[in-house]
């Protein structure tokens, strides 16, 4: 079995507003004891804010910051201002361009530099799409396509690996584990290239909220007169409406009907593996190379950082995190799929709270950092010998 070998990383994004220059950002990483950094493009390198004259000079800047404190740049990954469009899924093809061709094109290129990888999430599909089943096959097949477009560019600007994040709800695909193999498998036939996830801790907290309810659930709540559960397409919450004000004995046939109409929307459900980090782990491990790591409590994507208060209710166990990814590495490789990782970077992205004090910020980062290396006392260990 080829088992990965694994690296601590420390996403910057913790530092944005704070400490913007690569030598101060760097400089304090090193400190806490890690030497794998993911640059986020919050921290003074977004190609909209500084163009791609500015990044260039900044790359520099950065390569003086690593030899310095001897710490490297592993991946870049785009950040919070960008994750706000609906970008790379925009219906007019001038918004997908400027997207492909003057960020993440400026980004492939500055992360071939220092031969990083580029992680991203720019999309998302608006209500007028994702409840018209018609319409969202068309939308995402158009997304595959560009999604194919952007590993081509990435590929082009040095062999840099694209890395698309995985969410938590129906609008920002892929959002399932199923959704999430497709989307490998169509970039690596569309693009002729592999392509990687991004699986982040916490983003399974969101899928429990959109489980489809059985019929028989729908009838008995019809029954005791309660609200609508999830059900996916707005129009279905109409039919429930008003098979509330019905009569009783009508009330499973109108859930059998109901539950017929969900079927036509299967891309707005999760199943209950979805909600289980620990499967995510298992079933796609292998295919990603950045493992963004936050604690949470299991209902929310807060990216708290691993202080004994927050593991006490925490839902992500170091150990049960590295035997899971050993999971997806059983079997052995499928040519529908890109290859398995040999490099997994487990990466903190923790975000503070704007009122937190310095000495806050860097004593979470320091005690999460002090937690992680007794499961990963060095990096580049096999991953088989971690779990041994």
């Amino acid at each position: 079995m080829n088992f990965p070998r694994i690296y601590l990383a420390m996403d910057n994004s913790f530092a944005a507003k704070r400490w913007t220059k690569p030598d101060e950002w760097a400089a304090l990483i090193k400190s806490l004891g890690i030497e794998c950094i993911e640059a986020s493009a919050d921290t003074e390198a977004d190609p909209f804010y500084c163009g791609e004259e500015y990044l260039n000079e900044w790359i520099d800047e950065v390569k003086k910051a690593c030899l310095t404190n001897k710490v490297r740049v592993v991946n870049f990954f785009t950040g919070y201002t960008s994750y706000r469009t609906i970008g790379l899924a925009h219906p007019d093809r001038r918004i997908r361009n400027r997207i492909i061709n003057d960020w993440l094109g400026v980004m492939a290129r500055a992360a071939a530099k220092v031969n990083a990888g580029l992680g991203f999430y720019i999309h998302a599909f608006p209500e007028s799409v994702l409840f018209d089943p018609t319409a969202f096959g068309v939308a995402k097949d158009k997304l595959y396509d560009t999604l194919a477009e952007v590993a081509r560019l990435a590929k082009e600007a040095g062999d840099v690996p694209v890395i698309l994040e995985q969410m938590y709800t129906p609008h920002q695909i892929p959002w399932t584990i199923a959704g999430t193999l497709e989307y490998l498998e169509q970039l690596t036939r569309r693009a002729n290239i592999p392509g990687y996830v991004a699986i982040d801790t916490g983003h399974q907290t969101g899928q429990y909220r959109f489980l489809k309810p059985s019929m028989n659930d729908l009838a008995m709540r019809l029954e005791k007169d309660e609200p609508a559960p999830y059900l996916g397409a707005e129009r279905l919450y109409g039919m429930y409406d008003d098979a509330r004000k019905g009569e009783r004995r009508s009330f499973k046939e109108a859930a059998s009907r109901i539950s017929g109409e969900m079927d036509k929307y299967p891309h707005l459900f999760a199943r209950s593996v979805d909600c289980d980090l620990y499967r995510w782990l298992s079933e796609a491990g292998c295919y990603s190379p950045i493992i963004h790591l936050q604690q949470t409590n299991g209902k929310s994507s807060s990216h708290l950082p691993f202080t004994s208060a927050n593991n006490k209710n925490g839902i992500v166990d170091p150990m049960a995190v590295l035997k899971a990814i050993a999971e997806s590495y059983e079997d052995g490789e499928d040519e529908k799929m890109p290859p398995k990782v040999r490099d997994i970077y487990l990466t903190f992205e923790i975000f503070p709270h704007t009122s937190d004090t310095k000495r806050e910020i860097v004593s979470a980062l320091e005690e999460s950092v002090r937690y992680w290396r007794k499961w990963i006392p060095e990096d580049g260990a096999l991953l088989s010998g971690l779990i041994d």
